[in-house]
């Protein structure tokens, strides 16, 4: 393999807990990236899924974060005796249950993540976001946001209220081949008025 490659992911992750739709790609830059073991960091059995919805772009670095890096802060030390001693594990002073969970990691459809983004465990990004390169995604982005920084904020919104509401009813993502086919003029022009139309009547055939 070769370097600056897209890697569609969906038929290479392996885990049972990680979810990848149709066409979304990991920008792969150098020999033996692998970005199930790479990218999605402490995934452990049990703490949380990955899901990852179609046509998302996700650049090179992007990582994910799971909820089995976390650390438990409400006892007297964060520190993980469990993975020292077998000892300390068998006298923990707190369950499984005691220890903080994130839940599950969605990515909405036709995501555009930047390079070296990371993305904590638990949040949800909407439908058409844009995360910025090396932003720390620690809450929730809204559908068709652009969010920035550490921890990463919302700057503005791709289109307006009426066009994202279109769009959300639209689901372009789940268009048959043929449709996608028809519809590749205006899901690529900025001709919004005039796309917007074209598309409502490739989905109303």
């Amino acid at each position: 393999m070769t370097a600056n490659e897209m890697i569609f992911l969906k038929e290479q992750v392996k885990a049972d807990n990680i979810t990848v739709g149709a066409y979304t790609y990991y920008a792969k830059e150098r020999e033996g990236e692998n970005f199930e073991e790479d990218n999605v960091l402490y995934n452990i059995p049990g703490h949380g899924d990955l899901t990852i919805g179609n046509f998302c772009s996700l650049a090179n670095g992007v990582q994910f974060i799971m909820s089995a890096a976390n650390h438990s802060i409400a006892s007297v030390s964060s520190y993980p005796f469990m993975l020292v001693k077998e000892k300390w594990r068998q006298n923990m002073g707190m369950t499984a249950a005691d220890m903080p969970d994130k839940g599950d990691t969605i990515v909405g459809h036709d995501v555009w993540i930047g390079r070296d983004a990371t993305i904590m465990p638990g949040v949800k990004i909407g439908n058409g976001a844009v995360i910025g390169s090396k932003a720390v995604v620690a809450k929730d982005i809204p559908d068709y946001a652009i969010a920035v920084g550490n921890p990463a904020r919302v700057i503005k919104y791709r289109f307006d209220e009426e066009t994202i509401a279109f769009l959300q009813d639209l689901e372009w993502w789940n268009f048959s081949e043929e449709e996608l086919d028809e519809a590749m003029p205006y899901l690529t022009s900025v001709d919004l008025p005039a796309s917007k139309q074209a598309l409502a009547e490739i989905k109303a055939k």
